[in-house]
């Protein structure tokens, strides 16, 4: 088959298993082969899991609001249909210290296992440098 479709109204939705954020595997659903993407519905004070991988190039677009993205020490306000690429040992985390929600669509290759419950714990001690569930100091409450 030359393409495959997946509409609006049939996509899955389910919260992560780490920060609980809203998002759809759009690669999974449309049996993607060698990439990965993601649409991520971050509501205010939510924020994604501050990750990095091994060899996977990673593109954050912002479809909806004004979002933010820390990249190692460098953070970025995006407007909306703004984009940033993420080299793959980049540490990077968007979140939500906004009103309104954010849309992002992140996709990403080489496609790279992603699945937290299927890790080894070397291979979470290195996509999670602080651990699964670590807020950016702008939503840790307890300033950590």
């Amino acid at each position: 088959m030359a393409f495959r479709r997946l509409n609006a109204d049939a996509a899955f939705w389910r919260p992560s298993n780490q920060m609980g954020v809203m998002n759809t595997d759009l690669a999974r659903q449309l049996d993607a082969q060698s990439l990965g993407a993601r649409l991520w519905r971050v509501e205010p004070g939510q924020a994604s899991t501050r990750h990095r991988h091994r060899s996977q190039e990673e593109i954050y677009i912002l479809l909806e609001g004004v979002g933010r993205i820390r990249i190692d020490d460098e953070l970025l306000t995006l407007d909306r249909l703004d984009a940033a690429l993420v080299e793959p040992d980049s540490v990077r985390q968007v979140f939500n210290d906004g009103e309104a929600t954010q849309l992002w669509l992140v996709i990403g290759a080489p496609l790279e296992a992603a699945n937290t419950l299927a890790m080894t714990e070397e291979q979470l001690r290195f996509h999670y440098p602080d651990g699964p569930k670590a807020l950016p100091p702008e939503l840790d409450a307890a300033g950590s």
